[in-house]
């Protein structure tokens, strides 16, 4: 069997960063002899996070159209027109078997000329409501791995396939690792552990109504995790007492976070949602309404239809989120409902399920 070459691109944040390095890790371990090449965005956090890993990267110069009029919305062609022509390069000189995209500035170029050379690609699309760069990509792509049922009307259907979205591996054993996440967060076995997410680089809205509810939290004897984010870390530090407020900016044992927590508050990035159905704890989404296509209320909407979680929009916080925590803090029914439906949508094998489509492309 010959050398495969694989491209992966996406980053941006984490909820893209990690799925192509879950992929990455499954393909070789089919096939070690693989050569690898990652292409992210330069000066987003893959272009540290994939090396850490263990993988080559190389960044475009590319960002993302801003919604407002901005100096970087008027470089946005040049940096389009940079960004392909080094994709093109790129391609060129790696001579990819297959380039598989998961999300980001980085993924639109590359697989755009990728898919102009002839060469394969898949795409991974995380959201329940895909966004227009991968609509556009949809029409070239040879795979379309989808993690939501009924993206068949944005997508030729023939092209789709519902594998999931990839996770963590060790987020397989949260249930059983509750002990040694209590030791490991210091935390009294005896009260109920809010876990707060507002993703890696902290949500502003999340982090206020954290900061409002401080003194209701304390009141109903609860132990709070807050992970408010590196941009918001010097914000709210002064909340950490280390007691029953814990204040952290990154959190590295997502495993242990999870298995620590008896109700989550969470953004509703499509990573999040697929991590915290394997966790299968009750869960208060509050999505972003800040992103494309307002995919984070989509994202939600597919987990709250199906009675596996709460939505609270953020304009709603004020008037419904004290009373929507209090209830389901007190009701061990409703976490007891939410946490199984909730569970039954996990896909612990998605990242299989997605090399397998890969595998289809090159072993012929």
């Amino acid at each position: 069997m010959r050398n495969f070459k694989f491209i992966i691109s996406g980053g941006g944040t984490g909820g893209h960063i990690y799925p192509a390095i879950a992929i990455a890790n499954e393909l070789k371990s089919r096939f070690p002899q693989a050569e690898f090449l990652f292409v992210g965005a330069k000066g987003k956090m893959e272009m540290q996070k994939v090396p850490q890993e263990g993988y080559k990267i190389v960044g475009l110069w590319i960002a993302g159209l801003q919604r407002r009029i901005t100096a970087d919305n008027l470089l946005f062609p040049v940096k389009l027109l940079s960004s392909l022509l080094k994709a093109r390069t790129i391609i060129r000189n790696f001579k990819p078997d297959v380039v598989i995209g998961t999300g980001g500035f980085a993924s639109g170029p590359l697989l755009q000329v990728a898919g102009i050379a002839g060469i394969p690609t898949v795409i991974q699309e995380q959201n329940s409501y895909p966004g227009i760069t991968n609509k556009i990509l949809g029409k070239r792509a040879n795979v379309i791995c989808v993690a939501y049922e009924n993206l068949d009307k944005f997508f030729n259907k023939n092209k789709v396939v519902l594998t999931g979205n990839p996770v963590r591996q060790d987020l397989l054993k949260v249930r059983e690792n509750r002990d040694e996440a209590i030791k490991f967060y210091n935390l009294d076995p005896s009260k109920k552990t809010v876990v707060i997410l507002g993703g890696s680089l902290g949500a502003r809205r999340i982090n206020q109504l954290v900061a409002s509810e401080a003194v209701n939290f304390a009141a109903q004897d609860v132990q709070v995790i807050w992970q408010c984010g590196k941009l918001y870390w010097e914000d709210y530090k002064q909340y950490n007492d280390n007691q029953n407020m814990q204040v952290v900016a990154f959190v590295d044992r997502m495993d242990l976070l999870y298995a620590a927590a008896d109700v989550i508050i969470s953004r509703a990035g499509a990573s999040s949602v697929s991590e915290l159905a394997l966790a299968g704890k009750p869960t208060i989404f509050i999505p972003s309404p800040n992103v494309a296509e307002d995919h984070q209320t989509k994202n939600a909407m597919a987990i709250v239809e199906k009675e596996g979680a709460i939505l609270i929009k953020e304009v709603e916080l004020e008037t419904k989120f004290s009373e929507v925590f209090t209830n389901l803090l007190a009701d061990r029914n409703l976490q007891i409902k939410i946490s199984e439906n909730f569970r039954k949508l996990a896909t612990p094998d998605a990242t299989s399920r997605i090399v397998d489509q890969i595998e289809k492309l090159i072993i012929k």
